[in-house]
């Protein structure tokens, strides 16, 4: 901060345009700052260059032509250049770079309203206390800035930079300005950081603040599902991912002895969030359920805050009767703002109906209205509260035309046709299969001509499973604790724990949320380290066993294998980048401060973690994607996901794109494909767990560890392809790699290639490691 002064007059002299600069006075750290410290748009640009060497971008084109200025369209097939002279890959570079600002802007913006909130509340000092069991705080922030922050107001420089950094990017793509493809995809890196460094912000500040779980392996279990709202209650429904407003109506709550006459329930990750403050909550599921759940008319009060929440919130709040509340200036509705008027005065009108919806911005009144009006309005709500009966949905299906409109316009082709034929003749059994596998984006209602409410007649046909939908999921832990790095350090780097997959992203399946259970599993049953995060985590505990059990309840929540571990809300995902970052400098000891070019070499070469975002569908996703893709870490999406537009592949026929340097000797040794592909875009469950397997191997692992992580490779793609994999020639680097069981059939196998013992070195891509090694 600086201040100017004109004059300024004392006893003792007169000084005129005086300017006193105040910063934040850093303590002195154990450890030197290092070579990159808030680090700019090029700072990084050679390391980015030498895993888009290796991983080149393949295009997969949503659109052909460029709109983004008035000289436009302009096709940009064959070769074609735009009027600014943008070809084809520059401009998809170009898209997605627009994207992960986007979702990185917005994760920003989030923990700038949640920072300069706290500060307002508990003040600049308020210490960022995550535990006894966590010493490296915020592993994010001090890798990409140098800052070691203690409070929270230590985290307003942080955010100060992401800003400055997302202005610099955003101004990239203005027209005439970057125009080659691989500095575009440099700054998808940079931008994909910066999110990790913002969403770190995010949750460290409310985990303090609001003492949400502090890296606790046994955090409880909280209710989950559409059937587990008290339906003699009022319920106030929160939706989006800014947890303040529900902080405040929990405490009004608290406050007033009604916590136990009224339902406080949640829709994507501010009900992550309030589980973590209140063990009252409960958690509907993720973004795909928000219709669902509106159209069962249950909400009394919709409170929204920001992010991922249907923009037409209003239009279905209306239908059922409920009053929405804004709570967020990001999102302001078209509703008037309410904020400075008085509580009754606000409550009068939305009781009357006078008012559909307010904004309000005091966080004080937010509670007290949302629970006043859910009160008064419940008892005039009950008609609400009911689906069309099945008479009525059965009449609903004679609108249908047969036309197929809806089939052609839902994102994963639902026979809805054949549905809505067999429930005209009253058979809905065909309505209530399609329950598991719609994503309710309700694109079908859109395309309708008759105007049906296909939704809403889903939801009827499966009314009593409705009912039924009680699950649990574990509460989001936060951080990673020190001593666990500690514990599974060694093994994870060495190979012997195969690997770490992280199911993470949005609810966008392409068919069902329980392939996502499954491939938990698989991995949970193969000692894997499984840690899942925001609408993936919520999927994954909507399914039981034989035995009515989810898989929070089958497995526990240390990092460790064979355990499931929730971080948390979408922010939350810092804390899974982190702890790759906490295996380099706790157990590596690799220095931390400022020294990202270095730890991400070691995250690359040695630490087997793979992302799954089987769902994604966001900006948000893109972003934390581009995250994890700096650090050397893969992801693999869904069907879907191809609508990004562009894949990081490695070729692994190309021998010389798989050459590293030996930090031992200095000699560039191959190491194989490992990992063979940066951003993957998968068919079938089976192939992503197939590539997730294949993806964990690194050019580290110890003999030990390259065969455990061969077994698991090797076995899945005989479990489902039903034959060897033709590539294990090229993973196979000494006979001491091949797992036992399976020696003479892969020994066959590398008869046939002609295979060749190789070296395995203490591998770096990076030159300068190996002249620090030799001095």
């Amino acid at each position: 901060m600086t201040l100017k002064i004109g004059e300024l007059k004392t006893d003792v002299a007169t000084f005129r345009n005086l300017e006193i600069v105040l910063g934040r006075v850093e303590e002195e750290w154990e450890e030197p700052l290092g070579p990159t410290p808030m680090p700019s748009i090029t700072s990084l640009r050679k390391w980015d260059y030498k895993l888009l060497s290796r991983y080149k971008p393949f295009y997969l084109p949503f659109c052909d032509l460029c709109c983004l200025c008035t000289f436009g369209k302009c096709d940009l097939t064959k070769d074609k250049k735009g009027a600014c002279g943008i070809k084809m890959d520059a401009q998809q570079s170009r898209i997605v770079l627009l994207a992960c600002c986007i979702g990185a802007a917005t994760h920003t913006g989030h923990a700038r309203e949640i920072v300069e909130f706290l500060i307002e509340r508990f003040g600049r000092d308020y210490p960022l206390d995550l535990g006894d069991q966590v010493a490296l705080e915020a592993p994010n922030i001090r890798l990409v800035t140098g800052i070691k922050p203690r409070t929270i107001g230590d985290l307003e420089e942080v955010l100060d930079y992401v800003e400055e950094q997302i202005a610099h990017l955003l101004a990239s793509t203005h027209t005439g300005q970057e125009g080659n493809n691989l500095d575009f995809e440099s700054k998808v890196f940079h931008a994909g950081m910066l999110d990790h460094v913002a969403m770190e912000v995010a949750d460290i500040a409310q985990i303090a603040a609001f003492n949400f779980p502090k890296g606790d392996p046994e955090a409880p279990l909280a209710q989950l599902g559409l059937g587990v709202v008290d339906l003699s209650k009022p319920v106030i429904l929160v939706i989006g991912h800014n947890v303040i407003p529900s902080v405040y109506i929990v405490d009004y709550l608290n406050e007033t002895g009604l916590k136990d006459e009224v339902e406080v329930c949640g829709l994507c990750c501010t009900a992550h969030d309030i589980t973590r403050y209140s063990d009252r909550a409960k958690i509907i599921g993720p973004i795909s359920w928000e219709l669902r759940f509106i159209r069962t008319g249950v909400p009394d009060v919709i409170v929204v805050d920001e992010q991922c929440i249907r923009t037409d919130v209003l239009d279905e709040a209306m239908k059922i009767n409920a009053p929405l509340i804004a709570a967020s200036e990001k999102a302001c509705r078209g509703l008037p703002d309410r904020s400075n008027d008085p509580v009754e005065e606000i409550v009068e009108d939305l009781v009357s109906g006078r008012q559909k919806g307010v904004l309000i911005l005091d966080m004080d009144k937010i509670g007290e209205v949302a629970a006043k009006v859910a009160i008064r309005l419940a008892p005039k709500r009950k008609k609400f509260k009911a689906l069309p009966s099945v008479e009525e949905i059965v009449e609903e299906a004679k609108k249908c035309r047969n036309c197929g409109f809806c089939q052609k316009a839902c994102p994963n082709s639902l026979p809805i046709p054949e549905a809505m034929a067999r429930a005209k003749e009253g058979d809905l059994s065909k309505l209530a299969d399609l329950y598991d596998y719609c994503i309710a984006c309700g694109r079908c209602e859109s395309a309708c001509p008759s105007g049906i409410n296909i939704i809403t007649m889903m939801v009827k046909s499966s009314e009593r499973r409705i009912k039924n939908e009680i699950f649990n999921v574990r509460v989001g832990r936060g951080p990673i604790q020190d001593t666990e790095i500690r514990d599974v350090g060694r093994s994870i780097v060495l190979g012997e724990i195969p690997g770490i997959i992280a199911f993470v992203g949005c609810a966008n399946y392409a068919d069902g949320g329980h392939e996502l259970v499954e491939m938990a599993e698989e991995f949970l049953k193969r000692k894997y380290i499984v840690v899942v995060s925001g609408c993936a985590a919520m999927t994954i505990g909507m399914y039981k066993n034989e035995e009515g059990k989810t898989l929070y309840e089958l497995y526990p929540g240390n990092f460790d294998a064979g355990c499931l571990v929730n971080v948390g809300s979408c922010v939350s995902n810092s804390h899974i980048s982190g702890a790759a970052i906490k295996i380099a400098n706790i157990f590596a000891k690799r220095p931390l401060r400022a020294n990202y070019m270095e730890i991400a070499d070691y995250i690359l070469n040695r630490v087997g973690a793979v992302g799954i975002a089987w769902g994604a569908m966001s900006q948000k996703a893109a972003a934390i994607a581009s995250g994890f893709w700096r650090l050397g870490v893969p992801v693999i999406v869904g069907p879907h996901g191809a609508k990004y537009r562009r894949m990081l592949l490695g070729r692994k026929e190309r021998k010389e794109d798989w050459y590293v340097y030996d930090a031992r000797t200095g000699k560039k040794v191959y190491v194989g494909p490992v990992p063979e592909h940066l951003f993957y875009a998968a068919e079938t469950k089976e192939e992503a767990m197939v590539m997730a397997a294949k993806l964990c191997m690194r050019a580290n692992d110890t003999t030990k560890g390259r065969a455990i992580k061969l077994t698991h490779y090797i076995d899945l793609y005989k479990k489902f392809y039903g034959k060897m994999p033709d590539d294990i020639h090229l993973f196979v680097r000494r006979l001491a790699d091949i797992p036992i069981t399976m020696k003479d059939e892969i020994l066959a196998e590398l008869k046939k290639k002609g295979w060749k013992e190789t070296e395995i070195p203490d591998p770096t891509l990076i030159e300068e490691l190996v002249r620090v090694k030799e001095e």
